[in-house]
């Protein structure tokens, strides 16, 4: 099997740092395109945004500066073929369906963890959703 369009969810933490560098791996293997995607939980600061309204403007410039870091580590690596996605919602839902379908992507790879141990808990963790839901391969990397 051969990935042509591979998906890589980043939020920041170590978690994503390591399945960006797999990520950067994989594409080089198969020379695939690489799309870097970050998704704002505009659902965290949904209520509190009714207090500061820069909280948005802040995780779009934050997204921003995010994904612009991950391409420059992509094209240093030798990966050109680099598209940036940042949507607003669910991490679960966006990732698995929506940006999986527009991309027609054929892996998804993020990192094993990204909340703490009680959100995972409560709600379940990103990975696990994508897992579930997504209808290509998945790699989660530990």
């Amino acid at each position: 099997m051969k990935y042509n369009q591979i998906i890589v969810a980043v939020d920041g933490s170590e978690a994503s740092e390591k399945a960006f560098k797999k990520s950067l791996d994989i594409a080089r293997q198969y020379n695939a395109r690489l799309i870097l995607t970050h998704v704002v939980d505009s659902r965290t600061f949904a209520t509190a945004e009714a207090y500061d309204r820069t909280l948005a403007e802040r995780a779009e410039e934050y997204a921003k500066e995010l994904l612009d870091s991950y391409v420059d580590n992509a094209k240093a690596a030798g990966v050109t073929d680099l598209v940036r996605v940042v949507e607003y919602g669910s991490p679960k839902v966006k990732i698995a369906k929506d940006i999986a379908e527009d991309f027609k992507a054929d892996l998804i790879i993020c990192g094993a963890t990204g909340m703490n141990a009680v959100e995972r808990f409560l709600i379940g963790s990103v990975s696990e959703s994508i897992a579930r839901y997504a209808a290509c391969d998945v790699l989660i990397v530990r």
